[in-house]
């Protein structure tokens, strides 16, 4: 037998419906906070991805030159395509543009849990918006998806961290260079999972003999858990400047952290300046939702992003968002008991006698189904019991039976397979019936006659 491919699944009936329902929370979650959604090939040009992330990416790729030539790979991700689409038509929007996606991407990378080559993800994201409203705004929409599942404050946090301010901080050591900030920072955002020595050593090129200092210095700042500590961290001398970016920094986070409180969301945030996140691109705050149970993954992150269209040859728009994949999430559902049992029942399974009455009956069912109803019937010659049989086995819980009486009398027999009781309803009355059933759930109180 024929497998699917290392680090790819098949989606057999119970799967898509999880994965289903996983895409309907999605859906409804974005659409409450206006967001409208978009889509883009699942092709890219190779050129658009190491653009975006540099040529090391490559490795991470399914990647190939077509038959014109072309260097191209499945995307695995959305930002540099939604980059793209919105650089090409930006000038001409009405901002904030919000914009959400829920698409396939592939990674080549070593399978493992929490990780496959092919996944789903949410992408949700603000563009032309530089306050942090956008930012609070974006991080309420995170909320809210985790929320509509029924996660609560106890299982998740918001990991919320901000690499402006640490920037910033880099100034005040008298780091400057971009590319030398950027790799500072994905120093610091290994800091707590490194041991110190290794860290210490691998800032020694940036900082000489200072490096432990610096360590110890970002180490404290690190570790600030209230806005009220941060401010007091480059108030009381613990660093070796401050500077009038990094007061208007705090100002923002003040207004940040307002926002978030008039909405109610303060519960589940915890400010965590470890949280840098490696990717250069980001640009302010950056933040991701984190498990409080089971295995402490991150379940998804993002953040503020305000070069990345200009750098892919689009206008200069600053933009904030985020991604969450549904591996990771599915698993966190499994952990919570969260998934909806998967019930694909018909609302009416049809019973029929003979062929007679099987023509009489088809005749309602194409009719049914036109009203929207979900109906079933067997496709084959059956007794009647075997027929009520497979009725149950699917899950149906109401049944109508077309035999010769009800033929002959142009009336239709329901039973209720769970309550053992059924009612003979006339043709004419059937309508009715089948909707006060649909809504109701039970069998209806209705004449037997016209």
């Amino acid at each position: 037998m024929f497998q699917s491919l290392p680090g790819f699944r098949d989606f057999y009936p119970e799967d898509c419906f999880i994965r289903n329902h996983i895409f309907r929370i999605w859906r409804q979650s974005a659409r409450l906070f206006g967001f409208q959604e978009y889509d883009a090939p699942l092709l890219e040009p190779l050129e658009l991805l190491t653009t975006k992330s540099g040529e090391e990416i490559v490795t991470q790729l399914f990647n190939f030159v077509d038959k014109g030539g072309r260097a191209i790979t499945l995307r695995p991700e959305m930002t540099p395509s939604l980059a793209r689409l919105i650089g090409a038509k930006a000038n001409g929007m009405a901002k904030p543009i919000k914009w959400f996606n829920i698409s396939e991407n592939f990674r080549y990378e070593r399978p493992q849990k929490g990780r496959l080559r092919s996944f789903y993800q949410f992408n949700a994201d603000i563009f032309g918006e530089v306050g942090p409203s956008a930012d609070a705004e974006s991080i309420a929409l995170l909320i809210q998806s985790l929320i509509s599942f029924g996660f609560r404050d106890e299982d998740f946090c918001i990991r919320l961290s901000d690499r402006n301010l640490w920037v910033y901080f880099l100034h005040t050591w008298d780091i400057e260079d971009t590319e030398a900030i950027a790799k500072v920072l994905a120093i610091i955002d290994k800091i707590e999972r490194e041991k110190p020595e290794k860290t210490i050593e691998l800032l020694n090129l940036y900082f000489g003999n200072k490096a432990e200092i610096f360590f110890n210095e970002a180490k404290k700042l690190a570790k600030l858990n209230t806005l009220e500590a941060i401010q007091d961290f480059f108030k009381d001398g613990n660093s070796r400047k401050t500077s009038d970016n990094i007061e208007k920094r705090l100002e923002e986070w003040k207004c940040l952290i307002e926002i978030l409180s008039a909405l109610e969301l303060m519960p589940f945030i915890k400010i965590d300046l470890t949280i840098v996140r490696g990717l250069a691109y980001y640009t302010g705050f950056v933040f991701e939702a984190f498990q409080l149970i089971g295995e402490g993954r991150s379940i998804a992150g993002g953040g503020r992003y305000d070069n990345l269209v200009k750098k892919l040859g689009g206008p200069d728009l600053p933009a904030v968002g985020w991604a969450m994949g549904d591996v990771t999430l599915r698993d966190f559902l499994e952990l919570k008991h969260l998934i909806p049992k998967y019930v694909e029942a018909p609302d009416f399974y049809v019973i029929t006698a003979d062929h007679e009455c099987r023509m009489v009956a088809l005749h309602d069912i194409s009719q049914m189904r036109k009203k929207g109803y979900r109906v079933e019937y067997p496709l084959k010659d059956m007794s009647l019991n075997k027929q009520i049989k497979q009725a149950s086995d699917i899950g149906a819980k109401f049944a109508l039976i077309y035999g010769p009486d009800e033929v002959q009398e142009n009336s239709v027999t329901i039973k209720d397979l769970t309550q053992r009781q059924e009612i003979k309803i006339s043709k004419s009355n059937l309508g009715n019936a089948l909707e006060m059933i649909h809504q109701e759930g039970k069998l209806p109180t209705l004449p037997t006659n016209g």
